[in-house]
Formats: structure tokens, sequence, C-alpha cells
């Protein structure tokens, strides 16, 4: 199963929209916030996508969830935009939170810098911002073999 992952598109849902295509394979595409609009907006067009999202700090009068998990094929998903993790001062709060969660998987957004790594059996992906012509998203994949994780340009 692929999974695209994307946050902080703030308007650019001509990105978005790119992204989605590019990934046909993708089942699912989560949004990490800061363009609450837009995925709602996108994901119209794409029916047969599963679209799962947070709100970001610039989701004015949003009543998404701030912080959600899905399971997917067995392994456990936790996704946050990270402002309300203080995420731009370091990590350390959110991976202990999703390590008491029992999560497989952290996704974050809000720095707007990509970040793919593995850290003792945590993934820890940040897409990136999907906004502008140095737009960054994230994939994974998910098999009965594990999970691969990889950061790419639109």
């Amino acid at each position: 199963m692929r999974v695209l992952v994307v946050s902080d598109t703030h308007g650019d849902v001509y990105a978005l929209q790119q992204a989605v295509l590019r990934q046909p394979k993708a089942e699912v595409v989560i949004h990490l916030g800061d363009g609450y609009d837009d995925w709602q907006q996108v994901k119209l067009q794409f029916p047969e996508k599963a679209f799962y999202g947070v709100r970001g700090n610039n989701d004015w009068g949003c009543m998404a969830p701030l912080d959600d998990e899905i399971y997917l094929l067995k392994k456990h998903i936790v996704y946050t935009h990270g402002h309300t993790h203080h995420v731009k001062y370091g990590l350390y709060d959110l991976i202990s939170d999703a390590r008491s969660q029992k999560a497989d998987v952290l996704l974050y957004g809000h720095t707007h810098q990509s970040e793919c790594r593995y850290e003792d059996g945590l993934y820890i992906v940040n897409p990136g911002s999907l906004h502008g012509s140095m737009g960054t998203f994230a994939i994974i994949d998910i098999t009965r073999q594990g999970i691969v994780p990889t950061i790419l340009k639109l």
C-alpha cells in the first residue's frame, strides 16, 4: 500500500493536485495541516482515494483534529501538524508521545523542512512544504516486508 503524505500547501491547490496525479498508486493521502481547504477541494477530484488530515496553525476556523492516527496494514501511524508540539524547537516531546502510543510511523509538518529517518523502531517523516516551485512530499510504501518512506520533489 502506498501513502502520499503532504503538508503546508498554503493554498497551492495545483501543487497538491500534481502530487496526487504523480502518485497514482497511492491509495491514501494524508495532509499534515496548513492547507485544510486545499485537500478538501482536491479529494473531490479523486474519490477513489482515502483522504485524511489534521489542522495546522494557519487553518483558521477549521474543526479538524490537531493530532490523529490511522492503522494501515497493521502499522500504526500517528500524525500532526506539529505546532502544538513546538517541533521547530525539537522533536523530543513529539517522539515521546509517538512512542507512548506504540506508533510505527510518526508524521509531522510545520517546519517546511523535509526529514525522513528511522530511530529505534520508529519512522519519523516530515514531507516538507508542498507549496511553491521547490515543493516536496513523501510517499510511504507499507508492505508485509516492512515500511519504506521516501521524500520526493514536485
